[in-house]
């Protein structure tokens, strides 16, 4: 019988990292029916699929275009920000888009929300240590880096359960690996409204500018201009879904290996200094990033592999970040591993902008986390995950672990 990578099956979506470690014995780069389309499945061609502009990572116009014209109209909040995200367009687009969002995504600014991140993160432990149980994603690891983020955008935090639904439906859009009726109704809708949102305090943030990121965005400029409304709410919608979704998960897929592996708990939470080694550990081990998507443009060859024009290729990041020809041990969890060249938040042009935003949050969640939840461990209930191949995380995750006092009292 011939393996295939298949995200729908739910037993591959559960643990697709056996799938991917046959895959990679035989060849770099494999067919995939269910996906229709090529999957790159070792280091190097993972690598080099990111670095090839024959590769193309737009591949949102092209699917709109093809839509008749009914259809495309049912989906026009979608083709007109989503299509415009940095991470789905090519030079020279997303040379201006990238640069314009440096500009207000910068290091300084990073540098500044580490106190905000440290009152967060005790704020939501606060919340849960009395229990003595929690559901780890929605009680810390999705209100972390949302509030972060939205604090960051001057988006109020009490419209966090509205920007997670909206997420939710349009994560459902970019990797959903089973489709679904209502599947671009609901991403349709979650878009629209979101965009609603922004433009509104993009009026706001336009008469009256403050110290946050939109207030940035509007501001930036560069030889060609500025960014428009169109694009600038583009870029704030990118933000807000991509500066939570890829640290909620990273959080919850780490804590959920450390119970998996009783061992590295307790080394971690004895040793602090292992805390940056550890983030990169576990963003390598069972990372919160699954394909990157890219078009060929012509007709190219990887891995010893003809990809005709028009074809799509997924390049699987976790499976890269498991190749023992690059990583000794693959499949253990080290949390001292040196020389970890993860490919985890892309590589190249692409590489992801809110990496440093991401490992400043894991690194007080993670230290936070195993000092003040003692006995941390698992609670009953299987796991379900998300339906995705794009992204990679627990929709829930239950611990428990022994009740201790608040930091400050209610």
């Amino acid at each position: 019988m011939v393996l295939v990578y298949d995200p729908s099956d739910p037993a591959q979506l559960a643990d697709p990292f056996p799938t991917f470690r046959e895959l990679r014995q035989s060849a770099p780069v494999h067919y995939s029916p269910p996906l229709r389309g090529w999957v790159a499945v070792r280091y190097e061609e993972v690598r080099q699929a990111t670095l090839d502009r024959r590769l193309s990572p737009d591949r949102l116009r092209p699917f709109f275009a093809r839509l008749p014209e009914d259809q495309r109209a049912r989906v026009k909040s979608l083709e007109t920000y989503l299509a415009s995200w940095a991470v789905f367009r090519d030079p020279p687009d997303h040379t201006r888009l990238r640069g314009l969002m440096n500009r207000a995504f910068t290091s300084r600014a990073i540098e500044a929300v580490r106190p905000n991140i440290r009152r967060i993160v005790d704020d939501l432990l606060d919340g849960v240590v009395e229990r003595g149980e929690a559901d780890f994603i929605a009680d810390f690891a999705y209100p972390l880096p949302a509030s972060v983020i939205m604090d960051m955008l001057g988006v109020p935090r009490a419209d966090l359960a509205k920007v997670r639904a909206w997420s939710r439906d349009i994560a459902l859009f970019i990797g959903s690996a089973v489709s679904t009726p209502d599947k671009y109704d609901r991403a349709e809708a979650g878009t629209g409204a979101m965009a609603e949102f922004f433009r509104g305090l993009l009026a706001k943030r336009k008469a009256a500018p403050r110290e946050d990121l939109m207030s940035a965005l509007i501001a930036a400029r560069d030889g060609e201009g500025k960014l428009s409304d169109d694009e600038t709410v583009a870029c704030c919608i990118l933000m807000l879904f991509g500066g939570h979704e890829t640290t909620t998960n990273l959080i919850g897929n780490g804590v959920l290996a450390l119970l998996r592996d009783p061992a590295a708990l307790a080394r971690l939470g004895a040793d602090p200094a292992l805390d940056a080694s550890a983030v990169e550990e576990f963003l390598r081990f069972d990372g919160p990033s699954g394909a990157l998507t890219r078009v060929a443009l012509e007709d190219i060859e990887l891995g010893g592999q003809a990809i005709a024009k028009g074809q799509r290729l997924f390049a699987m990041l976790n499976a890269a970040n498991r190749d023992p020809k690059v990583f000794a041990d693959p499949e253990r969890l080290d949390l001292g591993r040196a020389d970890n060249r993860h490919l985890a938040f892309g590589h190249g042009a692409h590489f992801c902008l809110g990496a440093p935003l991401a490992r400043a949050e894991a690194l007080v969640a993670f230290r936070a986390v195993l000092d003040r939840l003692p006995g941390l461990a698992q609670g009953a209930g299987e796991l379900r995950w998300m339906d995705s191949f794009v992204f990679r995380g627990v929709e829930a995750l239950p611990i428990v672990f022994r009740p201790t006092a608040r930091v400050q009292a209610a």
